[in-house]
């Protein structure tokens, strides 16, 4: 018979048998839970430590992949680009060489004399265009000898020739189809020189580019010669702006092509092209005239022993060709959009100096004489880089209270004294890149004429 102290130690002994059953089952579990939870664990790492690896050993891959494509692409790049540049230089070479055999058979009097050609055409030709300030004579040529002038035609043929009379020697910039074929130079009378030979298209275009300033002498182009079926065609560029540059050296190219400011000048290393006025007439698709000789100042001219030149820019801006005093330009032929006056420099350049109010009359007279042929044109006064000719010109800008009159300046530093110097000094190519980098935003805030992306070249 169980009693009830024996019924409640049987329940106690019971209680007590559960409890450590029930701990038991909990530290089994705690202890097998902390297992799983550690081989997890490690089972997470060695993924991760594998997805790792093979992470990066893909990623190597990739890269070195992507690398190597890199060169490949380069490499095919730099195989197309010497590809085509020496496909061009044969093609302007074979043309060169076609120019000058044709040539040569004219000077020694071959099967290409100018009596034999089939067509000859006089040089003042309504289709044949011409910029700058140029003379059409009675006997149907044309003359000219400011730097900068250009002949432009369209023609029908593979030949083209000129007879051209120079007064001293020249040195001409040759264009066909917009690749430049070299240097054309003219002296002598009645020279016949070949521009063109054995074009295959069946319409070109040619521009002829006075690179040389007045003072190397005035060309006449007296006639044209164009092949059997040749024929000078309608031409029209699609350049609607015009600007006008009144300046010196640095806008006829003094020394651009010269290797180093030690160099002397050269006729030869002239180059109007590669000077800022022309730079920047590129740049907005403009055609351009200069007016402009070297040494020449707007009141007193460079190395004069008077404080005031007896002749000086004010005075050679009104004449048809530059080294002829006598005939006064029309102003009727071309009006410029704007115009771009670069004086100063050769006023203070050596000693005697013009004074102050000397120096600004003959500005003045400049400013009025264009006010008079152009009207309200803007007009942009650039202050070279040393002298008193800055705070002058900015001071008479200022008080002339004109708001189409402009004033700006290139400064020192504008471009370095080494590497941006050609002959005597004067900026090279790569000096007036930068001097036309200055003057565009002035250019374009006066005229209304939008920047765009295109290079300064």
């Amino acid at each position: 018979m169980v009693t009830k102290q024996s019924a409640a130690a049987l329940s106690l002994l019971f209680f007590l048998s559960f409890n450590v059953n029930i701990s038991g089952q909990e530290v089994v579990s705690q202890a097998q839970t902390s297992a799983n939870i550690e081989a997890q664990n490690q089972l997470m790492q060695a993924h991760t430590q594998a997805h790792t690896q093979a992470h990066n050993q893909a990623l190597q891959t990739h890269n070195a992949a992507h690398a190597q494509a890199q060169k490949d692409h380069m490499w095919i790049m730099e195989s197309t680009n010497e590809f085509h540049n020496r496909a061009h230089m044969q093609s302007v070479e074979q043309m060169k060489r076609k120019r000058l055999r044709a040539q040569s058979q004219i000077q020694k009097g071959g099967t290409m004399t100018p009596l034999n050609f089939k067509k000859e055409i006089p040089g003042d030709h309504s289709n044949i265009r011409y910029t700058g300030r140029i003379v059409k004579n009675e006997d149907g040529s044309v003359s000219f000898d400011w730097s900068g002038s250009y002949m432009e035609l369209r023609f029908r043929g593979s030949f083209l020739a000129i007879k051209v009379s120079d007064t001293r020697k020249n040195y001409y910039n040759l264009f066909v189809n917009g690749v430049e074929q070299g240097v054309v130079e003219t002296f002598g009378k009645d020279s016949v020189i070949v521009l063109a030979s054995g074009l295959k298209g069946k319409n070109n275009v040619v521009r002829l580019q006075k690179r040389s300033e007045g003072e190397q002498g005035k060309s006449t182009i007296h006639t044209l010669y164009l092949s059997k079926t040749g024929k000078i065609l309608e031409y029209n560029p699609g350049r609607t702006r015009h600007i006008e540059f009144i300046g010196n050296s640095l806008t006829v190219g003094f020394g651009t092509e010269g290797k180093s400011k030690d160099e002397k000048f050269l006729a030869s290393t002239e180059n109007c092209n590669l000077a800022f006025g022309a730079i920047i007439s590129r740049y907005f698709n403009a055609d351009y005239t200069l007016i402009a000789h070297s040494g020449w100042g707007a009141a007193r001219n460079y190395g004069d022993t008077s404080r005031v030149s007896r002749i000086s820019m004010k005075d050679k801006m009104l004449q048809t060709f530059d080294m002829e005093p006598g005939q006064m330009w029309n102003f009727t032929s071309y009006k410029p959009d704007i115009v771009v006056i670069n004086l100063g420099s050769n006023d203070f350049s050596t000693k005697p100096h013009p004074l102050k109010e000397e120096f600004l009359g003959a500005y003045s007279i400049i400013i009025d004489r264009l006010r008079e042929k152009y009207g309200d044109v803007p007009i942009l006064c650039v202050a070279p880089n040393r002298g008193p000719s800055f705070e002058y010109l900015q001071e008479f800008v200022r008080e002339r209270a004109d708001k189409k009159l402009h004033f700006t300046a290139y400064l020192q530093g504008v471009y370095n004294s080494d590497s941006d110097l050609g002959s005597v000094g004067h900026p090279n190519y790569s000096g007036q890149q930068k001097l036309a980098m200055v003057l565009i935003p002035y250019i374009s805030t006066a005229t209304g004429w939008a920047l765009s992306p295109l290079p300064v070249r």
